[in-house]
C-alpha cells in the first residue's frame, strides 16, 4: 500500500510530537519541564500540562515559580473536566496562597467544580449544597468581585434544583399511598421552600393526601381527619382560588361536606 506524501509528514508529526512529550516527561531539567508545561497549557493540551506540573511540583516548591505551577496545574483538571481534582487543587492552593494574584480566581473556581458536580434533581445533592455553601463562602471573602452576580444566579439555579428534590422526594410517598408520611414531607418541603415552583401542585397533593387518609382511617379517627381535609381545602383555595386542580378539590370538598354533613351549595 502507497501512502501519500501529506500522509507521511503528518504521522511524522504525530510520532515526533509523542516522542518529545515522552523526553520531557524522563528528562532532569526541571526548568525545560517547565516551559515546556507552559507551552502545552496554552496549546489546551490540558492532560500533559497537568502531568508535568505534577511531576516538577515538589522541584520548586518554595520557589517564586511555585505560586504559578500549582494554580495552573488546578485549573488543567478543571480544563479538561476533572472537577473533583480541580476542587480540591484549587482549595489547597487558596489554603497556601491566600494572598495570591490567582486567589479570588481559584476560590472561585473551587466552588464552581461543585456547581459542575451537582447531578440532576432527582439524584443525591450533596455538590448542590456544597456549591451553595462554597459560593457564599466566596461572596463573603470577596464581596467586590465581578463574580458575585454570578454566584447569586448559580445559587439560584442550585436552590430550585435542591426544591425539585424535595418535591420528588414528597411527591414519592403519595405515589407509594403512604398518606400520612406524604403530608409530613410535603409540609417540610413547603417550610424549606415556601417560594417553590411546585407551591401548588404540593398544596394539592397535601389536601388530597389528607382525604384519603381521611378515607381510609377506621371510623374513630374520620370525622376529625375530613375536619382537618376541610381545613386543607380552604387553605388551598384561599392561596389558588382558580387552581388547575379545581374539579378534582371540588369532588374532594363535596364528599367531605357529606361526611360532615355540610352545605355545599357555595364552595366556588
Amino acid at each position: 500500500m502507497r501512502f501519500s506524501l501529506s500522509i507521511i509528514i503528518l504521522l511524522i508529526i504525530l510520532f515526533s510530537g509523542c516522542g518529545e512529550y515522552e523526553k520531557i516527561l524522563k528528562s532532569d531539567d526541571y526548568n525545560l519541564k517547565y516551559e515546556k508545561a507552559l507551552v502545552y497549557y496554552d496549546m489546551e493540551k490540558y492532560v500533559k500540562a497537568a502531568t508535568i506540573f505534577e511531576q516538577i511540583l515538589p522541584r520548586f516548591r518554595g520557589t517564586e515559580k511555585s505560586e504559578k505551577i500549582n494554580f495552573l496545574h488546578a485549573k488543567s483538571h478543571y480544563l479538561m473536566g476533572n472537577y473533583i481534582m480541580g476542587e480540591h487543587h484549587f482549595r489547597t492552593f487558596f489554603k497556601t496562597y491566600a494572598n495570591s494574584e490567582y486567589a479570588e480566581e481559584a476560590y472561585f473556581l473551587a466552588a464552581y467544580c461543585n456547581y459542575q458536580l451537582s447531578p440532576r434533581p432527582s439524584l443525591d445533592q450533596r455538590y448542590s449544597l456544597k456549591a451553595i455553601n462554597s459560593l457564599t463562602l466566596f461572596m463573603n471573602r470577596f464581596p467586590g468581585s465581578e463574580r458575585v452576580k454570578e454566584c447569586n444566579l448559580l445559587i439560584d439555579e442550585l436552590q430550585d434544583k435542591l426544591s425539585e428534590k424535595s418535591y420528588l422526594s414528597a411527591s414519592l410517598y403519595f405515589n407509594l399511598g403512604d398518606y400520612k408520611a406524604s403530608k409530613v414531607a410535603i409540609q417540610n418541603s413547603l417550610e424549606e421552600y415556601p417560594d417553590t415552583k411546585f407551591r401548588e401542585e404540593l398544596l394539592f397533593l397535601k389536601l388530597k393526601s389528607q382525604f384519603l387518609l381521611s378515607e381510609n382511617s377506621v371510623v374513630e379517627k374520620q370525622k376529625e381527619r375530613y375536619q382537618n381535609t376541610l381545613d386543607e381545602y380552604y387553605s388551598f383555595i384561599e392561596e389558588f382560588p382558580e387552581s388547575n386542580y379545581q374539579k378534582e378539590i371540588e369532588r374532594i370538598y363535596e364528599s367531605t361536606a357529606v361526611f360532615l354533613n355540610i352545605e355545599t351549595t357555595n364552595t366556588n
